[in-house]
Formats: structure tokens, C-alpha cells, sequence
């Protein structure tokens, strides 16, 4: 009887520690500074744990989004502290230039392999996906190759791997009459082939740049950007083969990119821009917070990242959990840095 009581208060005080769960700030710094790096504008970045106590991030930078001039650049987190930025891909072919867009980290659970997935096209609506990896933690890359026809890679977040080693790629694409549908790309053999699955494309609802989360029922849920001014959501209960009709979350989205994954203590996090959509497809970024779910759909805000003004942008987070549980964020800092936020 002794033991079952004890292991009782146990199970109860786990169950309230997650329910109680409230993120602390540890640090925030910027991955480097303005007028210390080649480039002029900065946008959309990926983080990834590389080793104990070890990340890397890339983003794209050049003279403004959509110069050919714009390529992907890294940084290493090294002993506390980010490492001068590094050129590795550019949007050369053949003889034309392009600019380059959106990268995403992706490690298989099974393989040391780190991928860096990127796009190369003059716009969103005729961009395609390529790739490199590294051996050697993102020090060192492979040449570039592309992807196959029609398969873009991860278009802003990162892919999943479940537990038979399938991994679920969120994509996307935008059309040139500006019709917005989301998709997985989905690989058995660690990204050697790919299938496309179409997210509710006979809906009206139109969405880009998903991010995945895994409950513990097994379903898959996708979590979207939208011109709908909410995040929206769909579910899958059989791996991400099909979907249900999407519904809307308690979050706003003002047209912007949005992250979230499944924490260690099983609650959701996300973090977003609580604003509606402007005339304008940069208005609504002055703001970041980070929120948190017990279901994937009602949110409740448990940090502000910035609450800045008229004319600042803070957007295009992207959001992992290190193996010691400490949740790490970067984000767009006003084009002119990447900021990278600690919690726990």
C-alpha cells in the first residue's frame, strides 16, 4: 500500500508539473550584428543541435529578398557563443544567377548525415528545391544537388521522423494566380525517394509553410500559415496518408510563418505573430510570442518574444528542443540579424 501511495504522489506531481509548465527565458542574443557581416537583409532561419551544447543555424542574406545576390549562410554555436557567418550555397545555374530561399535542417535519427534543404528560383511561385549534407556537422558541404521534379523539399519547417523511420516533409506551394495549398512529401528510405500527399486541396482554405507535430495517439497534426487571419489546422490518424478537414485554431495569423513542435512534457508549443493580415504582406510581424497546447487547437500565451512598433519585423521562427530540454528559437530580428532565444 506504501508503494502504490508513493508512486501515486509521483504520478501527480509529474502531471502538475506539466500542467504548470511556464517557459523562462534564459538568454537572447543575436547571431551576429549589423555592418559585421556581408550582407544587408536577412530572413528565414533554421536551427539545429549539432552535439552536446552544439547548434548550427543558416538563414538567407543578400542586398533584399529575391536579389540574385542572396545565398544561404551558417552559423556555429560553439562554447556559448556564435561563430562569424559562412557561405555555403548559392542560387548559380548554369550560367543564370538566382537568389536562394528558405533552408531547413534535417537530421535522420539513424544517420549522422545533417541536410540542409534550400530553394533557388526568382520567386516562391517557380522556385526548386535542392539540397546539400554534411558529414562533419556543418562544417564542411556536399555539392548541391537537386531535388526530384515537383518535390520542393521543406518549404519553412523542418520534417519529422516517426518511429519506422518514414520521414514527413512539410511543403507547400504558391501558384502564380496566388492560390496558397499545403502538402507532405513523404520518404521510406531516408530521403532516397519521395511521394507527394495533396492536404485538403479541394478546400477553399488556403495555407502554406506547415509545421508537424506528433500526438500521443499517434495522430499527426499540421499547423498553418493562412489567409484565413487564424492559424489553421488539419489531423491525419494514419501516418499523414490523409487528412481531415481543416479547422481553425484560437491563434491569429497576419499572413506570417508560424513554428510549433511537441515538448518533452507532451504539451505543444508554437510560437507566432498575434496579429491580423494588413494591407500589406509585411504588416502584422511586430509582434512574437510563444503559446502552449494541451490538443494542437486552444492556445494559451506563455511568453512575449518581442512587442515591438509600427515598422519592425520579427517573424519566420523556427523552434527545436535540445537532448538537456532546453527549447531554442531563432527568428527574423528587423532583416538585419537572426535572433537566438534560450528556454526552458
Amino acid at each position: 500500500m506504501n508503494k502504490l501511495f508513493f508512486f501515486s504522489i509521483i504520478i501527480l506531481t509529474i502531471l502538475s508539473s506539466c500542467n504548470n509548465y511556464k517557459p523562462a527565458l534564459l538568454t537572447s542574443t543575436q547571431i551576429f550584428n549589423e555592418g559585421q557581416v556581408p550582407f544587408k537583409q536577412c530572413h528565414a532561419s533554421t536551427i539545429e543541435q549539432i552535439g552536446k551544447d552544439s547548434l548550427i543555424a543558416a538563414w538567407f542574406g543578400g542586398t533584399h529578398e529575391s536579389n540574385p545576390d542572396v545565398v544561404i549562410w551558417t552559423s556555429h554555436y560553439i562554447n556559448g557563443k556564435w561563430q562569424h557567418p559562412v557561405q555555403v550555397a548559392d542560387g548559380v545555374l548554369g550560367d543564370i544567377r538566382y537568389p536562394t530561399w528558405n533552408p531547413v535542417f534535417y537530421q535522420h535519427p539513424a544517420s549522422d548525415s545533417l541536410y540542409l534543404y534550400y530553394k533557388i528560383g526568382p520567386n516562391p511561385r517557380e522556385w526548386k528545391g535542392y539540397y546539400k549534407y554534411s558529414l562533419d556537422k556543418g562544417n564542411t558541404w556536399s555539392t548541391a544537388k537537386a531535388l526530384p521534379q515537383n518535390i520542393l523539399g521543406p518549404i519553412k519547417n523542418k520534417p519529422i521522423t516517426l518511429k519506422n523511420g518514414t520521414i514527413l516533409s512539410p511543403s507547400s506551394t504558391e501558384s502564380k494566380d496566388e492560390i496558397w495549398k499545403a502538402h507532405l512529401e513523404i520518404s521510406a528510405d531516408r530521403g532516397n525517394t519521395w511521394s507527394i500527399v495533396n492536404i485538403n486541396h479541394a478546400s477553399p482554405v488556403q495555407v502554406i509553410q506547415p509545421s508537424i507535430v506528433k500526438h500521443k495517439n499517434g495522430n499527426i497534426q499540421v499547423l498553418c500559415r493562412s489567409k484565413e487571419n487564424k492559424v489553421m489546422s488539419s489531423f491525419s490518424n494514419d501516418d499523414g496518408q490523409t487528412w481531415q478537414p481543416w479547422q481553425a485554431t484560437n491563434l491569429l495569423n497576419p499572413n506570417a510563418a508560424t513554428d510549433a513542435i511537441c515538448l518533452k512534457n507532451g504539451q505543444f508549443m508554437i510560437v507566432y505573430n498575434p496579429d491580423l493580415a494588413g494591407k500589406d504582406w509585411w504588416e502584422g510581424r511586430t509582434k512574437l510570442r510563444v503559446a502552449l497546447s494541451k490538443d494542437g487547437l486552444n492556445w494559451k500565451d506563455a511568453l512575449i518574444l518581442e512587442d515591438g512598433k509600427k515598422g519592425d519585423e520579427y517573424s519566420y521562427p523556427t523552434i527545436i528542443q535540445d537532448d538537456e530540454g532546453l527549447i531554442h528559437i531563432s527568428y527574423t530580428w528587423n532583416r538585419k540579424s537572426i535572433k537566438h532565444i534560450v528556454l526552458k
